[in-house]
């Protein structure tokens, strides 16, 4: 290999190192601080890096919050489409969805911090684009609406998915969920698969 090939490779496992320091420093600010004092300055200097490697790799605050969730809900996709039933294939759709929604509860009780800052990033960007477009939500909502159209054909699933996914974002579960009661939003969504689903 020659001397530019291993430079090019040296390079890039910097910036994956220098990736996964941000990641890492971000998580740790937000467990430590209120989301809205978690800024890119901060994230670079607990990092050890300059501001502009932060911008330069996720573009703004908020692409760097997207990117932290979108490693946090990469797991549960993953458990989803090929783990173990309930939550992977193999059980029926109700007990599918169950378990989903529960995984669901689980990785925004871990990170409601970095929820509420992605939450709060995007609402200080006017061209942030809206969530139901972020690949996370479309993931979510597509399972979600698949698991409900196989239990229960004669339903609108799509939309009875798109207000199941909704109700995490409002004020009320968002108090639940920073109040440590996830416990009592999963009780709910079991009750509400429940009923739509039997």
């Amino acid at each position: 290999m020659g001397k530019n090939g291993m430079m090019e490779r040296r390079e890039r496992a910097d910036a994956a190192r220098n990736r996964q320091a941000i990641l890492e420093a971000a998580e740790e600010l937000l467990r430590e601080h209120p989301p809205e004092q978690v800024s890119v300055e901060r994230v670079a200097a607990a990092a050890g890096v300059g501001k502009g490697t932060v911008f330069h790799r996720f573009g703004s605050r908020l692409g760097l919050m997207q990117a932290l969730m979108a490693e946090r809900a990469l797991v549960l996709q993953e458990a989803a489409t090929s783990g173990p039933p309930p939550l992977g294939p193999g059980a029926s759709p109700g007990e599918r969805l169950e378990a989903f929604l529960d995984g669901v509860v689980k990785l925004a009780m871990r990170n409601v911090g970095l929820i509420t800052a992605q939450e709060h990033a995007q609402a200080t960007r006017k061209d942030s684009a809206p969530r139901q477009e972020s690949p996370i939500y479309l993931f979510w909502h597509e399972h979600v609406s698949g698991l409900l159209a196989e239990a229960r054909p004669d339903v609108d699933a799509d939309l009875i998915a798109h207000l199941i996914l909704s109700s995490l974002h409002t004020e009320p579960v968002a108090a639940l969920l920073r109040a440590g009661d996830g416990e009592r939003l999963a009780v709910c969504f079991r009750q509400l698969v429940t009923a739509v689903a039997g």
